[in-house]
């Protein structure tokens, strides 16, 4: 059993691999399917190594994605994790479910100016639909997103449209509060030219600012299993 730290260290994500990633998105203002996809991992592998510091330094694992149990009894999975919720079963890119799911997260990314101006209505029912689904079975869970835009891509009046929706649907601080909503919401505006994350959109005292991320996931889940096993 590992101890629970008292606080859940800031989710660090690499300027260089950002930037890294930006080389690839320049050559077109956008990334192919694939890259799409993989380029969410930055910040999965990011969410699941700080929440693995958090729980007292237990291991991160690659799950198996049809596994609707992890394959150790303490571990954070980084991957396909399977949690079949209330609503249809969905796989999360960072979980933790000793005894049942306790922690849930994904990343969504809308990576040009014409799938955020056609995708973030429906990402935002995504996101409302897996908030759901777990807590429908599992009211305890902390869910958690993060959304990242490249920054040349995000217009003003998309800007404010997200910001409004994202800050509405990141407020869940009850085990009894609406299903729908998440525990925390990050909305991470990052630059392909430079790597870096903007430390203005949204506002630093915002709680959709990454930097709010890890404390509002620390105090939520603390306030839910403090004392309880594995941390007793």
């Amino acid at each position: 059993m590992a101890d629970l730290a008292v606080s859940m260290p800031a989710i660090k994500v690499s300027k260089a691999d950002l930037k890294s990633w930006g080389t690839k998105w320049l050559a077109k203002s956008n990334f192919g399917k694939k890259d799409g996809m993989d380029f969410g991992k930055v910040f999965d592998e990011a969410v699941g190594d700080a929440l693995a510091k958090m729980l007292g330094g237990i291991k991160c694992i690659v799950p198996t994605s049809t596994a609707i149990l992890p394959a150790k009894p303490d571990c954070v999975e980084v991957g396909n994790a399977r949690i079949v919720g209330g609503i249809r079963p969905q796989n999360f890119d960072v979980a933790y479910r000793p005894d049942g799911v306790r922690f849930a997260f994904d990343s969504k990314t809308l990576n040009d100016k014409k799938s955020i101006q056609k995708n973030w209505q429906n990402m935002i029912n995504d996101l409302a639909t897996e908030a759901s689904t777990v807590h429908t079975r599992f009211p305890y869970a902390v869910v958690a997103f993060m959304v990242a835009v490249p920054k040349p891509a995000l217009l003003a009046g998309q800007q404010r449209g997200l910001l409004r929706t994202l800050e509405r649907m990141g407020t869940r601080k009850e085990s009894s509060a609406e299903t729908h909503l998440a525990e925390a919401i990050s909305f991470v505006v990052w630059d392909p030219s430079t790597g870096e994350i903007s430390k203005d959109v949204p506002e630093v005292g915002s709680h959709l600012h990454i930097q709010n991320f890890s404390e509002i996931v620390c105090k939520r889940y603390t306030e839910r299993y403090k004392g309880l096993p594995p941390h007793d």
